[in-house]
């Protein structure tokens, strides 16, 4: 009689826990989203349930998807790139996000979108825009819009921790709170060993361009507290920028060398130098969670940068300038 009691308030309990598990889905029925140009690998956002919608890149005069090497696939994009291939890009427009946003809104879903810096792009000023038209055709739906303030696989970390959050039973407005008070804690720091672009993208002169090519010559730059691409500094040779940018998650990270959250890198068609940056932050950093991430700088940001680039991506103190 015991044990069937018991059984009775076991069952009792765990149709209680469903019922609890299923107000929580409810509450939680919602989409996390973002561009194209966070640069993690499609298989990375399919296992985060986040859906991206794509900016647009033109080589060689033909327009084609941001969709993370579909199209073309990376090694193939920066080889045209360095053969000479010309480069453009396109954000996502408004009609383009009323397309993206609205099929999730007739679903009965709401929708948390992040976007790529707005000190970089004009993005985040499309998907206000039409966040605006669609509250007022579904005033029952939330529509969050977040200036993620990163770029690249640092603005995909972001996502990545969000995506843990909502899947721990997060709702929306905490998970929108959240990510408004941590984005500056999301550190970027990039280097780069080919000097082309910037001098095509009107960065540097074309004498400094000569110059410091000749001399080894290295930028590192970061992410300001506005979301720009900021030079921090000319560092000579690649081997001391791959150390000094590893220094720099030592000087920023969370807990210093204690740091235990993830770390990812993403590179532009030179992974051995990535490699190697990812080799010493995993020396440095015993805590880690998990291995360093090493992905593709994509077509978007790559289009500005070139081959050739490193960038390193870690949670830290909050960016302040």
């Amino acid at each position: 009689a015991y044990e069937l009691a018991q059984c009775l308030v076991g069952s009792e309990m765990c149709i209680r826990d469903s019922r609890k598990s299923t107000v929580l889905n409810v509450m939680n029925e919602f989409v996390l989203t973002c561009c194209s140009t966070a640069d993690l690998p499609k298989e990375r956002f399919e296992q985060l349930k986040v859906s991206y919608v794509c900016f647009n890149y033109t080589i060689d005069g033909v327009t084609y998807p941001d969709d993370l090497g579909q199209s073309i696939p990376f090694d193939e994009f920066y080889r045209r790139m360095a053969e000479g291939a010309m480069t453009s890009t396109s954000q996502v427009n408004m009609d383009q996000y009323l397309q993206f946003f609205e099929p999730f809104l007739a679903e009965g879903k709401d929708v948390l979108h992040v976007t790529l810096s707005s000190g970089i792009s004009g993005s985040f000023n499309s998907a206000c825009a039409a966040a605006q038209v669609l509250r007022e055709k579904y005033p029952e739906r939330k529509l969050y819009i977040v200036d993620s303030l990163g770029a690249s696989s640092g603005y995909g970390l972001i996502i990545d921790k969000m995506a843990e959050l909502r899947d721990s039973g997060m709702n929306i407005d905490a998970l929108h709170d959240w990510v408004e008070e941590h984005k500056l804690n999301m550190h970027h720091w990039f280097f780069s060993t080919d000097l082309t672009y910037y001098v095509r993208g009107g960065r540097i002169s074309k004498s400094a361009g000569f110059i410091g090519s000749i001399l080894h010559i290295c930028p590192l730059l970061n992410c300001d507290d506005l979301g720009r691409l900021t030079p921090r500094a000319k560092i000579r040779t690649k081997k001391r920028a791959i150390n000094e940018i590893v220094q720099k998650m030592v000087e920023n990270a969370e807990n210093g060398l204690d740091y235990s959250e993830k770390c990812f890198i993403c590179n532009s068609a030179c992974y051995d130098d990535a490699r190697a940056v990812a080799d010493l932050v995993e020396a440095t950093f015993p805590k880690l969670n998990g291995k360093v991430l090493i992905t593709s700088i994509g077509t978007t940001i790559g289009s500005h940068t070139g081959p050739g680039t490193v960038a390193l991506f870690f949670w830290g103190k909050k960016r302040v300038d």
